[in-house]
């Protein structure tokens, strides 16, 4: 399949960031973080948003930083983990490019993701293992599944022979 833009969708820590520097490095593609871009333009973490604002505003704030990068093209972008989760962000981004659902086994998530705070939805472990399981059934409507468990560079090239590069 043939495309201009690929979205990294996925739960916390399955590495969306990481393989998308990778993956635009290879393509020679603009690489954008969803989540890094949220910061800038707040001038705070996404922790000291969620503690001071919550999770609409949040949320409101990532609808908006995904709809100015719908007009980019040439692009890898790795959204939040709960960008894709959300009905209107996943037919956004469906449309307008192609969606790679990088899914990892839940063990891996709670390794990779500490409770430290860092991550305000993984602090509960309990509520942090529910969000999991829900929003795999957002994710399972990508275009392209891969377990993410393997490596990077391994990742990288399924990526380009699915896309034909």
């Amino acid at each position: 399949m043939k495309t201009d833009k690929v979205y990294l969708v996925g739960f916390m820590g399955a590495g969306k960031s990481t393989l998308a520097r990778a993956l635009g490095r290879r393509l020679g593609w603009r690489v954008e973080d969803v989540d890094e871009l949220i910061e800038a333009r707040e001038r705070c973490t996404v922790a000291d948003l969620f503690a001071t604002r919550g999770e609409p505003y949040f949320r409101a704030a990532e609808r908006e930083v995904l709809r100015r990068l719908l007009p980019l093209r040439h692009a890898v972008v790795a959204t939040g983990g709960g960008t894709y989760a959300d009905a209107d962000n996943r037919s956004l981004i469906n449309e307008n490019g192609v969606a790679v659902w990088l899914d990892i086994p839940f063990p891996i998530a709670i390794e990779r993701v500490p409770a430290d705070g860092r991550r305000p939805l993984a602090a509960d472990r309990a509520r942090f293992e529910s969000l999991f399981h829900a929003r795999r059934l957002a994710y399972q409507q990508a275009h392209i599944r891969l377990d993410a468990a393997a490596p990077g560079e391994e990742l990288v090239e399924r990526i380009l022979d699915w896309l034909g590069y």
